[in-house]
């Protein structure tokens, strides 16, 4: 039995205070290409639907470009790896792999030949390195710098040249082929965040962290002249030229996106995204004549259309920025999985909702942001009552309610640090490390059903059903809530319940633990239908689902797998195995043969797993 992997939804660029984020674009000017965590994303800028991730990475990724023939990328890491790879095949062939640098690599840049590749970074005995992109040999230094390198541009046009911004206030420009140094340049009185050549190689420009934008001739390096931003002095991050080498972009701390004309060296159009911290602008690049991308702080990416005014509303892509904790699909109606939604909660407190159709990756630009006020820590858990209302919990030692787009103005107190969460139409049930807390629905009172740590709770998926189950060390017990009392307990688990799912049908409940095995209880009989044969995980199991006709079980485990078990055909599973550097976090059936899943990767990703 095979499947098969369908569209994702990428995680956005991966952003730190007073930190440029390197985007880049692809020739024809259509595709985005950045990174986050151990994955390299490249984002149709036109179809969302159709992203692709690259993560053979084995360390967190930094920096990713396209060659100019278009053929290749390159990525690094902050292991100072490189990775040179085919982007015309779904297998992205490995053409090189090397270690240029000992430490973190900040910026990459290829020559516009596409045989050559310079990075810079923090290496231990040099801060940049120069080699052929299909041997790795030596074709050059990058020297002078006497602090890491943030930022490289090589000219495509020969005579080639390359300069290279450093931490160390400088610019250095490197002569070509063999790269080598020619001067050093000091402009600038604070970091150097960004450089760049024009495309047509007639002038370069630089801009750092004193607030100044500078262009200097192409060939000999000499200053041609500073842009006028009128006594603004706030950190630029990053700049990008216009195609035809006419204008050119910066992104600034101030939340401020401006595009310079190239000969006058005065604001031609700017947008303000905000005055917040998390407005400020990380990175920016041409994707072709007529759009602008941008990063803020907050992970989102900003689309301007430079046909229309300044300040005009813009387009946005949103998308995980950090590792996503939890997970749950929730439906208008138990009939109607084509009003299907799918909310992930992230280590950062954020949550964010994928409008899923009838057919995955129908919908383009499917991901928002939630209104109102969130969590501030680590979501830990999601549940939805399938009626369309969703409950999170997360460390801030809070319960949102969720509906549709917006959180509720009120939350549910709770005494003690969540571990999960489970929800009915008629109350909402919270593990904690003190015990189980019973809110019912629409009073703000509330009890405590069982003392003492809980691991993790599931309810009953009956309209009218009373029964809960609870994880409490290494044993699963049901409970009673009309009247209070236990009814019965298992202890076939040999690790710390983790996740627990009941059938849809309520005949059924599946157990995973610590110790990798899940478990599967028959509640009629009340006893053990599987102990020990689902025990393929490597790691623990987190996270349980079951399909619309309760026939079939998926789980998901922090060995990056996904294990998708039949209950009447025991000794038989499907592995997707790798399916998310770092851990799977979350998985969800829609209907019986799709499968959406989301992973510490900050990917969600959709997978067709024929019955």
């Amino acid at each position: 039995m095979a499947y098969k992997a369908g569209p994702i939804y990428p995680c956005n660029p991966a952003t730190a205070r007073s930190e440029s984020t390197k985007l880049a674009v692809d020739p024809k000017g259509e595709k985005l290409i950045y990174t986050n965590g151990r994955a390299v994303i490249i984002r149709d800028l036109n179809h969302t639907d159709l992203s692709h991730a690259y993560t053979q990475h084995t360390q967190s990724t930094t920096v990713a470009r396209f060659s100019p023939s278009g053929y290749y990328a390159a990525s690094a890491d902050v292991a100072g790896n490189v990775r040179v790879w085919d982007v015309t095949n779904a297998e992205n062939n490995l053409k090189l792999a090397i270690r240029p640098l000992s430490g973190k690599i900040n910026d990459l840049a290829w020559d516009g030949e596409s045989k050559r590749i310079i990075v810079g970074g923090e290496g231990k005995d040099k801060f940049g390195a120069a080699f052929f992109m299909d041997s790795g040999s030596s074709c050059g230094e990058i020297t002078g710098h006497s602090k890491p390198i943030a930022s490289l541009s090589v000219r495509h046009q020969r005579p080639f040249r390359a300069v290279s911004g450093s931490d160390d206030n400088s610019l250095i420009l490197h002569t070509a082929v063999p790269f080598k140094y020619d001067k050093m340049i000091n402009t600038h009185n604070r970091f150097v965040r960004d450089v760049a050549f024009s495309p047509n190689g007639d002038l370069f420009a630089s801009v750092a962290s004193d607030g100044k934008l500078f262009l200097y001739d192409g060939k000999s390096g000499e200053v041609k002249g500073e842009v006028n931003r009128d006594g603004a002095t706030s950190s630029l991050m990053a700049c990008s030229w216009n195609l035809d080498s006419s204008s050119i972009a910066s992104a600034g701390a101030d939340g401020i996106v401006s595009i310079w004309d190239a000969t006058s060296l005065r604001s031609t159009q700017s947008w303000t995204i905000g005055s917040d911290v998390q407005s400020q602008q990380n990175g920016v690049v041409f994707a072709n004549p007529n759009t602008v991308v941008s990063i803020s702080l907050s992970g989102v990416l900003n689309l301007f259309d430079t046909r229309e005014s300044s300040n005009t509303k813009w387009r946005k892509l949103h998308g995980a920025t950090k590792a996503i904790t939890a997970s749950t699909l929730s439906s208008g109606s138990e009939e109607n999985s084509s009003s299907s939604t799918f909310y992930t909660g992230s280590f950062d407190g954020t949550i964010k909702k994928f409008d899923i159709g009838d057919s995955f990756g129908e919908k383009e630009g499917n991901c928002d942001e939630l209104n109102g006020t969130g969590h501030t820590a680590n979501v830990i858990a999601l549940s939805s009552d399938m009626k369309g209302k969703v409950y999170s919990a997360g460390w801030d030692d809070k319960v949102s309610s969720i509906e549709g787009e917006s959180f509720s103005s009120t939350s549910l107190p709770i005494k003690s640090q969540p571990s999960g969460v489970a929800s009915t139409q008629n109350a909402v049930y919270i593990a904690t490390s003190s015990g189980l807390e019973v809110h019912p629905v629409g009073s703000n009172s509330s009890s405590v059903l069982v003392k003492g740590g809980i691991s993790a709770v599931a309810a009953h998926p009956g309209p009218n059903s009373d029964l809960l189950a609870c994880g409490i060390g290494k044993k699963v017990v049901l409970y009673s809530t009309s009247p209070d009392k236990e009814i019965a307990s298992f202890e076939d688990n040999k690790g710390d319940i983790l996740s627990l799912s009941f059938s849809p049908d309520g005949k059924f409940l599946a157990s995973g633990d610590s110790a990798r095995r899940i478990v599967l209880v028959d509640i009629e009989k009340q006893s053990v239908a599987v102990s020990s044969r689902w025990t393929f995980h490597t790691a623990r199991v987190v996270a349980l689902d079951w399909s619309k006709s309760g026939k079939r079980l998926a789980s998901a485990g922090l060995d990056e797998a996904v294990y998708i078990w039949d209950r009447e055909k025991i000794a038989k599973n499907v592995a997707i195995k790798n399916a998310h550097p770092g851990g799977v976090t979350g998985v969800s059936w829609i209907g019986d043969d799709k499968l959406i899943t989301a992973g510490s990767d900050g990917i969600v990703r959709t997978w067709t797993v024929p019955v």
